[in-house]
């Protein structure tokens, strides 16, 4: 009988070590631990294990370096040197990495579809789906998948946080929280489940609800890898942000937003969002952004993915580093040469929006005005969550308060309040808007309103 991995998919390896390495990344995948990295010793102990290999190449895809796929070509060209020995699950697998490797991700997401309808126990390709789709901003693709794969795991807690997901980006709030809820019914430690529910109670403005879930859920968070820690805990912060707890928020920063790996891509943009954010709210953040602008200059040149980009840039010219100048030629580079796939995303989206960002990181708020408005439209289709968009709307909520834009302000501030209705950063930014417009009984409104 063939070796099986902890979901019963087939495994070609037999080796006892590279089935534990195998089954160490599929799980260490799906619940956001460390231990999926031990599949990189099992892949280069044993390089007939095709999957192993494959398996190796996705984590060093998921490095968000440039050259992350050339190191990743190192992985596939070994499972494509085993590929004699691999089942047919396993080849797909191989294909699938190949086509994101070439940068192909339609290709990659099309091979995906075939793995989960042949092989809906395959849940380590399925969050591969759901993360490709998520960069291209296509949440009805990532709740599609999930809900083809429920029928053959109705009580997987990982499978149940990836459809709760799919559910919230889709504007699903309850139904996300269902299946959220189920999840962490079956496992208290589901990080991913936890995170969508943190989704939904900041879109619905239960601020202190979420506080207090993601206060006592943060005690299990110890071992995840360093975006899933930091990211839940950049959620907790944006509870902290709307109750006005400056000291809170620079110590939720301090202590662990910015306190694992700091090279990393998904540390490094949650770190540029929350040191925005806390301008914004009116907080003081010292001399962060220098210390963030240093990690940055790397990202000087990188256009891997214009999400990224977007935040890499604002960072840098916020720390006023000359690299801010460097990564908008790279930017307007890449749109020019951008494949028809992503052609909207770097050059509607992403190209003006970083015009927009290094034009209001320099005080020139008219120009961050025009070009983020020219973005705004279509940016969801750079990727990302809605929670983590909302930074370019905050962006360009502050430049039109900055250049005297007080009724498009008054316009844009009410409209937020529908999901911050008491939020202190947020009421004290109505309250001076509406004193600027002459309505000072709703200032006053606006300054009463806060949390008790």
């Amino acid at each position: 009988m063939m070796a099986q991995d902890g979901r019963g998919n087939e495994v070609s390896s037999g080796s006892e070590s590279t089935l534990a390495g195998v089954s160490d990344f599929v799980e260490g995948f799906l619940g956001y631990e460390t231990r999926a990295l031990n599949v990189l010793a099992a892949a280069e102990a044993d390089p007939e294990a095709a999957l192993a290999q494959v398996y190796a190449g996705i984590l060093n895809m998921f490095a968000c370096v440039p050259g992350c796929d050339a190191d990743a070509r190192y992985w596939l060209d070994r499972a494509r040197n085993a590929e004699a020995n691999a089942n047919a699950r396993e080849r797909m697998n191989i294909a699938m990495l190949e086509a994101w490797v070439e940068g192909d991700v339609p290709k990659a997401l099309a091979i995906g579809d075939e793995i989960i309808e042949a092989y809906p126990r395959d849940l380590a390709a399925l969050k591969l789906h759901q993360t490709l789709n998520f960069g291209r901003g296509d949440a009805p693709a990532m709740l599609r998948v999930a809900r083809k794969a429920l029928p053959a795991n109705p009580d997987d807690p990982h499978l149940l946080g990836m459809l709760a997901f799919g559910y919230e980006e889709c504007h699903f709030l309850d139904r996300a929280e269902s299946a959220a809820r189920q999840a962490l019914e079956l496992t208290e430690r589901e990080p991913w489940a936890q995170h969508a529910i943190a989704h939904v109670m900041l879109t619905e403005g239960r601020v202190k609800e979420g506080a207090a879930f993601l206060e006592a859920a943060s005690a299990g968070w110890e071992g995840l890898n360093s975006f899933m820690y930091t990211h839940n805990w950049w959620h907790r912060a944006l509870f902290m942000i709307s109750l006005g707890d400056k000291a809170g928020v620079l110590g939720a920063y301090d202590r662990h937003c910015w306190a694992c790996d700091q090279d990393y891509a998904e540390d490094q943009i949650g770190a540029v969002s929350l040191l925005a954010r806390m301008e914004f709210a009116g907080f003081d953040v010292g001399d962060r952004w220098s210390a963030l602008g240093e990690r940055l200059v790397p990202r000087a040149t990188d256009t891997l993915a214009p999400f990224m980009t977007m935040q890499y840039l604002y960072g840098l010219a916020k720390a006023e580093r000359g690299e801010a100048d460097t990564l908008m030629q790279a930017v307007e580079a890449r749109a020019a040469a951008a494949a028809p796939f992503e052609r909207v995303a770097w050059q509607h989206v992403a190209l003006p929006a970083c015009r927009g960002l290094r034009a209001h990181a320099r005080g020139e708020m008219e120009e961050a005005v025009a070009q983020l408005s020219l973005a705004m439209p279509r940016m969801m289709e750079v990727g990302g969550s809605h929670a983590q968009r909302d930074l370019f709307a905050q962006v360009l909520l502050d430049a039109h308060i900055k250049a005297g834009n007080f009724v498009t302000a008054q316009q844009m501030l009410e409209s937020r309040r529908r999901f911050d209705p008491d939020g202190v950063p947020l009421n004290r930014m109505l309250a001076g808007v509406y004193e600027k417009l002459g309505l000072l009984d709703e200032a006053s409104e606006a300054r009463a309103r806060h949390y008790h």
